[in-house]
């Protein structure tokens, strides 16, 4: 392939499956679900060059989206954006990628995204950003932060690609898929389960540079499960593997009703 012809082609008798992610194009976990679905599918890779762990939904807006084309083993494997990942998706979808992908995969990503997390999590926004489109697209994730275990994860991400295929998602609906850190023979079984309100608990590194500066560095400490049975994080940490729809409409709807009284004796018509 060349800069010119970046637009590409997939094998009519296959579907073809657009990857992402946030931890980069050379991120191992990427490339384990790349390796699982090509057995089956179609695969386009459209991934950001360096790692770009928690920028949420972020956009480019002040400078240019760079492409290059990435080669591994000496074979053509994808692109690499330096933008976010929804940069990845939107480029992907208006200008590299032809025809239309049948679904979208943002990960496997290093580390789970549950509960408010996923506010910050690049790689559940690049799905939220496919189904934004209108494609059927998933996030997932693998519950730990340093492993090679990647294998069950793609194992279970292209199951769950067969069935999108045959039953889509609705409209603007994303699955955001959590994986246990095990082997599958010990993984207890998969629960469709709500998001939980677990978060990071916040933890700032005070430090001093060799010219006397203070400055800081974020670092998250991970706390122990404190919430109800039924949640992605209480799951996902008792070994199952965890689905949970999530949509772009963030209107909490039973507010629309009890907040009427803040209209009253404003001074603007309703």
């Amino acid at each position: 392939m060349t800069s010119s012809t970046l637009k590409t082609r997939k094998k009519k008798s296959q579907p073809l499956i657009l990857l992402t992610n946030d931890d980069g194009i050379f991120a191992p976990g990427l490339e384990a679900l790349a390796r699982e679905l090509k057995k089956k599918y179609t695969v386009r890779i459209v991934a950001p060059e360096s790692e770009q762990s928690a920028v949420g939904h972020a956009l480019t807006l002040t400078q240019p989206l760079r492409v290059k084309e990435v080669t591994k083993n000496g074979r053509w494997y994808g692109f690499a954006v330096s933008g976010t990942p929804a940069d990845c998706v939107k480029l992907a979808l208006h200008e590299l990628i032809s025809p239309f992908p049948d679904i979208l995969i943002s990960g496997i990503n290093m580390g789970p995204n549950v509960g408010v997390n996923v506010i910050y999590s690049g790689t559940v926004s690049a799905a939220t950003e496919g189904a934004m489109m209108g494609l059927t697209s998933m996030a997932v994730s693998i519950n730990a932060f340093h492993t090679d275990r990647f294998e069950g994860a793609a194992r279970i991400a292209s199951d769950l690609t067969d069935r999108l295929l045959q039953t889509p998602l609705p409209p603007g609906v994303s699955l955001n898929v959590n994986v246990p850190d095990l082997p599958l023979s010990r993984i207890k079984g998969i629960r469709i389960v709500r998001q939980g309100t677990f978060r990071f608990r916040e933890r700032f590194e005070k430090r001093t540079d060799p010219r006397e500066n203070i400055y800081y560095w974020q670092a998250g400490i991970l706390p122990p499960p404190e919430e109800a049975p039924d949640t992605d994080h209480a799951l996902l940490s008792e070994g199952y593997v965890t689905l949970t729809p999530i949509s772009f409409d963030l209107t909490h709807y039973p507010s629309l009703n009890r907040l009427s009284h803040l209209t009253r004796k404003l001074a603007v018509k309703k």
